[in-house]
C-alpha cells in the first residue's frame, strides 16, 4: 500500500508541467509549416513585461522569471494578480550597455527576459509593476520563422537549434532580422521529454531572389 502514495506523487509531478502550460499563449497565424518542423508565423502587437539582466543565459532567465513572476503575482501598485502565460521570451541583448541579444562573450552579456501580458489588458488597465526593473513594454507585430523541441536545452543545444533554423532561412531565400529568441513554454519542474521550447528568428516578409 506504501508504494502508491509515492507513484501518485510522481503521476501528478510528472503531469504538472503539460497542465500548467495549458495557458493563453502568444497569438500568431501559421503562415508556412515545412515537412521538418519548421514554421513561418505572423505576431499579433502585444503588451509584454520585460526585465534586462546581466550575466550567463541560465542565471539571467532564472533572475527574470523571479522578478516578473513577482509582478504578475501581486507586487504591483494595485496588488492585482495577472495570469501566468507562455512562453517566456528570453533574448540576448544588442545594447553594449550593462542593462540592456547580438554576440558578445556568454558571462559579460545581458538578457531581456519578457512575459507576453494577457489579452485581456490594456496599457491603461494592466498593473504599474513595484519593481523599477519590470518594464511594461509594446512589442510590434512581426513574422518569425520558428524551429520546435522538447529537452531541457543548455547552451549548445539552443545554438544548434538555432544554426539549423538559420540554415533553413537561407535555403528559402528569406532575410533574418536581429537575433535568435528563445520560447520556454513550460515551468521548470517539467520532466524534459515534456517540455517544448522553441528558437524564433524574425524574418523580412518577402523572400530574396
Amino acid at each position: 500500500m506504501f508504494w502508491i502514495i509515492p507513484l501518485v506523487f510522481l503521476s501528478a509531478f510528472t503531469l504538472s508541467g503539460p497542465l500548467m502550460s495549458h495557458v493563453e499563449q502568444a497569438k500568431y497565424e501559421v503562415v508556412l509549416t515545412d515537412d521538418n518542423g519548421f514554421e513561418i508565423r505572423d505576431y499579433a502587437p502585444a503588451l509584454a513585461a520585460e526585465v534586462e539582466v546581466s550575466g550567463n543565459r541560465q542565471e539571467a532567465i532564472r533572475q527574470g522569471f523571479k522578478m516578473i513572476a513577482d509582478y504578475i503575482f501581486g507586487n504591483n501598485l494595485s496588488s492585482d494578480k495577472v495570469a501566468m502565460t507562455a512562453p517566456v521570451i528570453q533574448e540576448q541583448s544588442q545594447s553594449i550597455a550593462m542593462t540592456a541579444p547580438v554576440i558578445r562573450q556568454a558571462d559579460g552579456s545581458s538578457w531581456k527576459v519578457r512575459f507576453t501580458m494577457p489579452s485581456a489588458y490594456t496599457r491603461d488597465t494592466l498593473p504599474k509593476p513595484n519593481n523599477d526593473n519590470v518594464k511594461i513594454i509594446d512589442v510590434p507585430g512581426r513574422r518569425f520563422a520558428v524551429i520546435a523541441f522538447s529537452g531541457a536545452p543548455n547552451d549548445d543545444d539552443l545554438k544548434e537549434k538555432s544554426d539549423l533554423l538559420d540554415e533553413w532561412i537561407g535555403r528559402n531565400h528569406l532575410t533574418a532580422v536581429g537575433a535568435p529568441l528563445y520560447a520556454f513554454y513550460n515551468p521548470p519542474w517539467t520532466l524534459p521529454f515534456f517540455r517544448h521550447n522553441e528558437v524564433l528568428r524574425e524574418i523580412n516578409s518577402e523572400r530574396n531572389p
